[in-house]
């Protein structure tokens, strides 16, 4: 890149335009500050690892895969101060981790919970500051309740949630991030087998929360309350999570522009300024709507209901994963 107006931010938009899916292609990005090679760097390589596995073809990125490049990924940014645990298969149900081992039992390849743990200080007992929950459902059939073709195709995507949280904490750790942080991807693929989760299947969560299944291509919900719960059970000051989980919010907001669902208004307002910032646009939708939660009363008894919705879908399905992760 020659000439003037060449800065940081125009040179990471160049790249990010300039990627192709099938192949590398050689970019000299100019003269610049080391500062500013450095940052950039580190926002390409993040950037095109969340890229080039959201892109991958299903067969080769599936739960166990995706988990492991994302452990790669991190430990080799982070090197000794990253530990963590994947447990996968029948191994999930031993654990209480009803809603991925659920959707996952179908595939033939099993599912995966990875826990990472990024902690700088040294310290064992150093508080957890964030916690950062992602979908990583690696293709998405729809299970018993199945897509039509053409829904199903980009289903390979459907693990982009896991793909955007890892690539963030990636980023933050070539930045310099000096706080303790969780990363927990919840894996799997929503298949149909004779060992595929049924309607009418009943759920049982760790927090006593019962979930019965009206819907098998509801599942991102289903495995996010593993992972939110084990987010809480962290002691994390703030979780977020990440996720592919409603085309309703697609079709609010269009293709390029992703909602945030908070009831902190401290915090959506940070993170909307931050999005504004680097040119990444956020848009705040509501999950504390009164309507919502009152038409979610019956729901949040004994017999959570995980199935199709209608009016305000997108706020009911943030609100049913707030809540059932919670309990």
């Amino acid at each position: 890149l020659a000439g003037e107006g060449w800065d940081l931010e125009r040179r990471y938009a160049f790249a990010q335009g300039f990627y192709a899916a099938k192949g590398q292609r050689e970019l000299d990005f100019g003269e610049q500050s080391a500062a500013d090679a450095l940052e950039l760097e580190a926002l390409v390589k993040a950037t095109r690892w969340v890229r080039e596995v959201t892109n991958g073809c299903p067969e080769e990125i599936y739960p166990m895969s995706l988990a492991e490049s994302a452990l790669l990924l991190i430990r080799g940014l982070g090197g000794d101060q990253v530990t963590a645990r994947i447990t996968a298969g029948e191994a999930l149900r031993e654990a209480g981790h009803i809603g991925i081992w659920s959707v996952g039992r179908g595939s033939e390849r099993e599912p995966v919970l990875l826990e990472l743990d990024y902690n700088p200080t040294g310290d064992r007992n150093a508080p957890v500051v964030a916690a950062l929950v992602g979908k990583g459902i690696t293709f998405d059939s729809g299970g018993y309740s199945m897509k039509s073709s053409d829904n199903m195709l980009p289903m390979k995507s459907d693990m982009g949630g896991a793909a955007m949280v890892t690539g963030a904490l990636a980023l933050a750790i070539s930045r310099g991030l000096d706080k303790r942080v969780k990363l927990i991807l919840c894996c799997a693929e929503n298949l149909v087998s004779g060992h595929a989760f049924k309607l009418g299947d009943i759920l049982t969560y760790k927090n006593g929360i019962s979930v019965e299944i009206q819907n098998t291509d509801a599942e991102g919900r289903l495995v996010l309350a593993d992972g939110l719960l084990a987010a809480s059970d962290s002691g994390a000051a703030h979780i977020l999570d990440a996720a592919t989980l409603t085309g309703a919010a697609r079709m609010a907001l269009g293709p390029e522009l992703p909602p945030i669902y908070t009831d902190d208004e401290a915090l959506a307002a940070d993170m909307l300024a931050a999005a504004t910032a680097v040119a990444d646009p956020l848009a705040g939708l509501v999950i504390a709507a009164v309507a919502v939660r009152e038409g979610l009363e019956a729901w949040r008894g004994e017999g959570c209901a995980c199935g199709p919705t209608s009016v305000g879908e997108p706020t009911q399905e943030a609100t049913s994963v707030s809540d059932c992760g919670d309990g």
